[in-house]
């Protein structure tokens, strides 16, 4: 994500949603990939959604009602980006260091 600055333009705004978007599409199919694995490690993604889901969507709306994000459009979506994109990248990171240590270190190939 860029730098937002005070007084964000909405063409920086839009910059960050697009990069959130192509984060979150990466982390929606590495998570579908633990999902069709099944067994205990896809209860357990599937858990972590959806509590993931709740409690960042409760957090933002408290923000915005209390008035945390800002009182512009610019700056409540700006921080609202920045809000998702916290567990989008914590998600991100822990999903690809639990596929890095599952592959085969031949490349996926099996022998």
């Amino acid at each position: 994500m860029t730098a937002t600055p005070k007084n964000p333009s909405w063409f920086d705004i839009s910059m960050d949603a697009w990069a959130l978007a192509a984060e979150s599409n990466m982390v929606i199919a590495m998570r579908i990939g633990r999902l069709a694995q099944g067994g205990p490690a896809a209860a357990e993604e599937a858990g972590r959604m959806v509590s993931e889901k709740v409690t960042a969507n409760v957090a933002l709306g408290c923000d915005l009602m209390s008035g945390k994000l800002g009182s512009s459009p610019e700056a409540i979506v700006s921080a609202s980006i920045a809000h998702y994109s916290k567990s989008v990248g914590a998600n991100r990171k822990r999903l690809s260091g639990r596929l890095a240590t599952s592959m085969p270190e031949n490349g996926g190939e099996r022998e």
